[in-house]
């Protein structure tokens, strides 16, 4: 498997199907886990970017929301050559995928929104709201929000891990404006309609992001659109259940190509 590290991108593989993965609010381009291990190089070729303010792009200053990231990924995709990309996109990184299909949508071929978050505002009750809030500079908050968001069920090494690498590879301001941005952003009438093929895979164990979500939200307003559940996993797929994700994520963007051969 060709792997290769350039800046604010790693790339993985050197296959004709062409992949940019973007990550979620905790995440950053190389922490996407063991799923990279077990990702097919020679069938796809994937580029995972760091947002603005995370990972190598720390210090690099911006407005931190979901068209800026969107217009981030369409550069990156003229950079690599790549006029026509598949797009996957971990929680926050669902939002910002509709973005960049909302930009340019005749260049997606297809969208994998892993646990993703609506186009809709995300409803939060006060302590929810508050607890978000915190997180940017409370360790706790991003350990409860990360405990939670997996179903309580995890390890607590591997959640304050997680937490440790969210916390070291984030500036604190573009991490409290992304949470506005994916959290307060309505793209719904604007994503309405949309006819690019999309897969949303959900976690059995996600108390927030369910299947019955993704069917209210998403389901009024892509026309082409696949829900499943991965079962013995919450909002982390990527480290939860790594090969299962490969499988569902890979087999699902050979299928849409599959489509488009004559």
């Amino acid at each position: 498997m060709h792997y290769n590290q350039d800046g604010a991108v790693v790339t993985i593989g050197n296959g004709p199907n062409h992949v940019i993965a973007l990550h979620g609010w905790f995440g950053h381009a190389r922490g996407w886990g063991p799923f990279v291990d077990v990702l097919d190089g020679d069938r796809f070729t994937y580029a995972f970017i760091d947002y603005r303010g995370y990972g190598s792009r720390r210090g690099i200053q911006g407005r931190f929301d979901m068209r800026e990231i969107a217009a981030d990924v369409l550069a990156l995709g003229d950079e690599l050559g790549w006029q026509r990309f598949s797009l996957i996109g971990h929680s926050m990184g669902g939002k910002a995928m509709q973005a960049v299909a909302m930009l340019a949508p005749a260049r997606v071929t297809a969208m994998v929104g892993v646990t993703p978050v609506p186009p809709t505002p995300v409803p939060f009750d006060k302590p929810a709201r508050a607890l978000f809030e915190r997180a940017a500079g409370e360790l706790a908050a991003r350990i409860a929000v990360l405990d939670n968001s997996t179903g309580k069920r995890l390890s607590r090494h591997w959640v304050e891990k997680m937490v440790r690498a969210s916390t070291q590879h984030a500036d604190a301001d573009a991490f409290a404006a992304y949470f506005r941005a994916w959290a307060d952003t309505d793209f719904s009438a604007e994503v309405a309609g949309s006819s690019v093929p999309t897969l949303l895979l959900v976690g059995e164990h996600d108390p927030s992001l369910t299947a019955d979500i993704m069917e209210q939200t998403y389901g009024k307003a892509f026309l082409d659109l696949a829900i499943d559940v991965i079962r013995n996993a919450g909002h982390y797929p990527m480290d939860e259940t790594p090969v299962d994700l490969a499988t569902r994520i890979e087999r699902f963007l050979s299928d849409i190509q599959s489509r488009s051969e004559p």
